[in-house]
């Protein structure tokens, strides 16, 4: 199969190797840092593909690249604390599907781009949760994160900022945090195939920037201990600002 075999028919070759390049830029972030890829990857890959198109690919791309850190942190996790908010991204889940699925594509990347620039400034501030640890909580950020999750992938700051600041050990917070986007990963699998988001387009895309992904992944955890993490940190807080700003659809005259 040639390279335009791989590339849906209404995204550009252009704009298929601009994916391709982002996707290295977000992996790279991931595997560094643990967090930040989907912040990079959707507010700049919708602005090239539909908006659904790009989380779809992201979805599958991510679930593939985190599979094999699940079994450990089965292991690891504080399973009965994870499953409380489990419940919340079950509920979460569907309901920002339901909106990716429902929205046209230019208010669809408006909130994206809202909700990066949201989540971005929630990470910059260096929130974390202290209080108590209550199930109804626990609930509701599982929901928002769910919700963020469905509607484009970007569920990340709120788990995380919620168990960095749990008194638990760094170990079994990492746990509960990659076993939480285990099941909010395929809770999304399953919502975005039954609302046909999951398509023999996004799964041939996805193999086409599944691999270069990865091996932003790979050089960003090679790079995890050669430099400051503060200042690795910093750049992805900088390269995820660049993306809201490059992503919005005001610019599409100017940059596209």
């Amino acid at each position: 199969m040639s390279l335009t075999g791989f590339i849906p028919s209404d995204v550009s070759l252009h704009a298929a190797i601009a994916i391709c390049a982002i996707a290295f830029v977000s992996g790279t972030a991931r595997g560094f840092s643990g967090f930040g890829s989907a912040l990079i990857f959707m507010p700049l890959a919708s602005s090239m593909a539909a908006p659904q198109l790009a989380a779809a690919v992201l979805l599958i791309i991510d679930f593939i690249a985190a599979l094999p850190l699940i079994p450990n942190a089965w292991k690891q996790a504080d399973r009965k604390a994870t499953a409380v908010m489990v419940s919340g991204a079950l509920i979460g889940v569907p309901v920002g599907t339901y909106f990716l699925t429902r929205l046209d594509p230019v208010t669809t990347r408006w909130i994206i781009s809202a909700f990066v620039f949201a989540l971005l400034l929630l990470l910059l501030s260096g929130w974390r949760y202290r209080g108590e640890d209550h199930p109804a909580l626990s609930v509701g950020i599982g929901g928002l994160s769910g919700f963020c999750s469905g509607l484009a992938q970007t569920g990340g700051p709120p788990i995380v900022g919620y168990w960095l600041g749990r008194p638990v050990a760094s170990v079994i917070a990492r746990a509960n945090i990659l076993l939480f986007f285990g099941a909010s990963d395929f809770f999304s699998a399953v919502s975005y195939a039954a609302t046909g988001l999951i398509t023999s387009d996004s799964i041939r895309f996805s193999l086409l920037v599944g691999p270069v992904y990865a091996v932003g992944v790979l050089i960003g955890a090679q790079l995890f201990g050669r430099a400051s993490e503060t200042l690795f940190r910093a750049i992805c807080y900088a390269l995820i600002a660049a993306a809201v700003i490059l992503g919005l659809p005001a610019l599409d005259g100017v940059l596209r």
